[in-house]
């Protein structure tokens, strides 16, 4: 199993094969609907991002309350699709990675072969077990959001599976 560190340069995952399992160091950020919509319409009113996306890794999630002594609550994935309509503009701003669970449309499929990125699964209904992987939590951007708020996460060997490779190899053809 390879081991790889968030940020992502440019030709950091064009080795990555669809199907293989890597388990992720670094920081990443989570996201979901709400945020996502955001951040798009951010950029399309010409205001940027207001995070730097530059070979960064976004996680569809939304963690649960934290529970006392613990850094984070369960963190279990989302169903990828509702972040099509966002993704390949994300993307285009620097995005590298995304991880969440479920197919993903042609149009995301296209996008992450063109800007040279990936889409990792990680397991779903092992939100509690994935919380022990993260080390720090802090609120990104968007706190008022509550759980759907982007927050930055330090994680150590997140457990991922190459959902769709920088060639466009999806696991689930």
């Amino acid at each position: 199993m390879r081991r790889l560190t968030v940020p992502f340069g440019k030709n950091m995952l064009g080795s990555l094969k669809a199907g293989e399992e890597v388990l992720l160091n670094g920081t990443i950020y989570t996201a979901r609907d709400q945020a996502h919509k955001r951040m798009a319409e951010a950029v399309k009113a010409g205001r940027g991002l207001p995070i730097d996306l530059k070979g960064a890794c976004i996680y569809y999630c939304g963690p649960t309350h934290t529970p006392y002594g613990r850094v984070i609550g369960s963190c279990g994935p989302t169903t990828s699709s509702r972040m099509d309509a966002f993704t390949p503009l994300l993307l285009l701003s620097g995005l590298r990675a995304v991880i969440g669970k479920g197919a993903r449309s042609q149009e995301v499929r296209d996008a992450l072969r063109k800007h040279k990125g990936v889409y990792f699964l990680t397991y779903a209904g092992c939100g509690a077990l994935l919380s022990g992987c993260v080390k720090k939590r802090s609120v990104a951007v968007y706190g008022d959001l509550g759980p759907e708020a982007v927050f930055r996460m330090e994680v150590e060997d997140f457990p991922l599976i190459v959902a769709i490779d920088t060639m466009g190899n999806s696991v689930y053809k």
